[in-house]
């Protein structure tokens, strides 16, 4: 005889499987309403923290160009370029004596013959230049910008420049200051002389010997003055600070390098300018 079936025990395990079920379907809908939860939680927002006092990020100056007296109208002053009794260039190594310094509105006043009705003609409406004693006593510059209408009008006048010293047809003036003081030789002695442009400007620069002697070829102590003071100070100085204040921006050109000479002196090949 056979023993009977316990049903019970079935049931049993229909309840315990139906049961696990129903766990596994809670499981799973409360990782789906913590994915729904997560979803609609919203995300914290990060604010900047500002310092007491602190100031709020300035946006960069405006850079412009000295390409035009359009965009760079600010005239330039005499303590713009020559702001003291000293100037200081190469940081500070070359301490040059300021000896008289003058702003006009003639262009005429720094130059002679057909180099002034050069200017003139295209466009030179200031000039802003002071002579200074070089720091070893012995030589005497003049220096300065002639302010022109626009970089093309700056690179002609750089251009014919050379052609009309060398025809002798003109020639750039040296700035004398009190008498007595020993500059009037900037007007007689023989002179080296060099130019650069950089934008609407043309920057030059003449030097004499304080003895009034000829400035023998490949005069290197000559060549260290004119770079002093055309590329270093009026060029890496004086518009650099024009650019980077905001008023015109552009990169510095490498010097002309050719013969500089007016007033007798012979040619050296390691000058800017002409």
């Amino acid at each position: 005889m056979e023993p009977p079936v316990r049903r019970g025990g079935g049931r049993l395990w229909q309840v315990l499987i139906g049961g696990a079920a129903v766990l596994v379907l809670l499981a799973l809908c409360g990782l789906g309403a913590a994915a729904l939860l997560t979803e609609r939680e919203p995300q914290p927002q990060s604010t900047p923290t500002l310092q007491p006092n602190a100031a709020p990020p300035s946006a960069p100056a405006e850079r412009l160009t000295l390409d035009s007296r359009d965009t760079d109208q600010a005239p330039l002053t005499a303590k713009e370029l020559f702001p003291g009794k000293e100037l200081k260039v190469g940081d500070g190594q070359s301490t040059y004596q300021v000896v008289k310094t003058q702003s006009s509105g003639s262009c005429a006043v720094a130059a002679t013959g057909e180099v002034a009705d050069l200017l003139v003609r295209l466009g030179c409406n200031q000039v802003v230049r002071a002579t200074l004693r070089t720091p070893d006593g012995n030589h005497l510059v003049t220096a300065g910008l002639f302010n022109l209408t626009d970089k093309v009008s700056a690179e002609r006048a750089r251009d014919r420049v050379r052609q009309l010293l060398d025809e002798r047809q003109g020639r750039f003036r040296g700035l004398t200051g009190t008498e007595g003081d020993g500059t009037g030789v900037l007007t007689s002695a023989p002179a080296r002389v060099g130019w650069q442009v950089r934008g609407h400007y043309l920057a030059y620069a003449l030097v004499v010997r304080e003895d009034g002697t000829a400035i023998k070829a490949g005069d290197a102590k000559v060549g260290e003055i004119l770079f002093d003071m055309i590329e270093l100070h009026l060029s890496r100085g004086v518009l650099q600070q024009r650019a980077d204040g905001g008023t015109a921006a552009q990169p510095t050109a490498a010097p002309t390098e050719t013969n500089g000479t007016q007033g007798g002196s012979t040619g050296d090949d390691d000058l800017p300018g002409d």
